[in-house]
């Protein structure tokens, strides 16, 4: 299985920047999304930056991935890494609900 991590943005770079994921920091070829700053957070796939995320795309990413190993281990309830989903009803993009 292919996965991008999200990981946070310590020290930018000319094509690269030093990134943390929790607690382990890698080099990251960031040729494909340009400059980042501390603090910046961006998906990352074999060494390479693909995408930038903001802050709450990057938690939530991180918390599929969390469930995605709650699984493997043997978990049968994940609801917990998915709290913006507990509770919520479904909705229809607006193409499909006939609004403008």
């Amino acid at each position: 299985m292919c996965v991008g991590l999200p990981m946070r943005v310590v020290e930018g770079g000319d094509g690269t920047a030093l990134c943390e994921r929790h607690g382990e920091r890698r080099r990251i070829d960031t040729l494909l999304v340009g400059a980042l700053a501390p603090g910046d957070w961006l998906l990352a796939f074999q060494g390479s930056a693909v995408r930038v995320l903001s802050a709450d795309e990057a938690a939530a990413t991180d918390a599929a991935l969390a469930a995605l190993e709650a699984v493997l281990a043997g978990a049968d309830d994940v609801s917990q890494h998915f709290a913006d989903l507990v509770d919520r009803e479904p909705e229809l993009p607006a193409h499909l609900r006939g609004e403008p």
